[in-house]
């Protein structure tokens, strides 16, 4: 497979362990902050293959992760604009409200599409990673990753990112179905705090 090149809006702990995978599935990863200082750090401890982009400009990436607190995201992709044209947008963000018991938003809406409906017209924007814990990732486990997108071309693109750090993308339609995503991302919660009683689990499909 060949190399996917992916920027990362972001210097947590998701865009951490995205770029972890990213590199050890063969691809190229960029990493932007708004602290050029935490980007720096960040993309040197990732090692080879990492590298630092500057805030705002446009990103290296054909795939921009964007690895934000959910109430940053649309701002966000809204500041970059015309930065963003032609690129593919990943939102892995979840919405939810301070007692993580709800989603922070009201009506059938997602942050993906409030992401889409800043972002220029020919950038798209799909929802993926939002229902997987990152310390699952980090430990090396293999959960699905739903995605969602209107794009069919865009979906392609990160599912064969998906499927380059080891993992089974799993496409739920388009991107109205990021809100639901987004409800998923909530019952995972649930689960864990109740029916589960742990974090270490992830959502999936299992076909029979």
């Amino acid at each position: 497979m060949s190399s996917i090149s992916i920027s990362i809006i972001g210097t947590g702990n998701m865009a951490r362990t995205l770029g972890t995978l990213a590199l050890a599935g063969g691809n190229t990863v960029e990493i932007l902050g708004r602290s050029q200082a935490k980007a720096a750090d960040l993309a040197k401890s990732l090692g080879d293959g990492a590298t630092v982009g500057d805030w705002g400009t446009v990103p290296a990436g054909d795939i921009v992760i964007v690895a934000l607190l959910s109430g940053d995201v649309a701002p966000v992709v809204a500041q970059y604009a015309d930065a963003l044209a032609g690129k593919v947008i990943v939102d892995i963000s979840n919405p939810f409200n301070a007692g993580a018991d709800g989603l922070s938003y009201a009506g059938e809406t997602s942050i993906a599409q409030e992401a889409a409906n800043v972002a220029p017209a020919d950038a798209s924007v799909v929802k993926a990673f939002n229902t997987v814990f990152g310390h699952v990732l980090e430990k090396g486990d293999k959960p699905d990753v739903f995605l969602a997108g209107d794009d069919a071309s865009a979906k392609a693109a990160v599912a064969a990112f998906i499927e380059s750090i080891g993992l089974r993308p799993l496409d739920v339609g388009g991107l109205t179905m990021a809100h639901w995503l987004e409800g998923a991302g909530l019952l995972t919660m649930g689960l864990a705090r109740n029916g589960v009683g742990h974090w270490e689990f992830a959502l999936g499909v299992a076909e029979f």
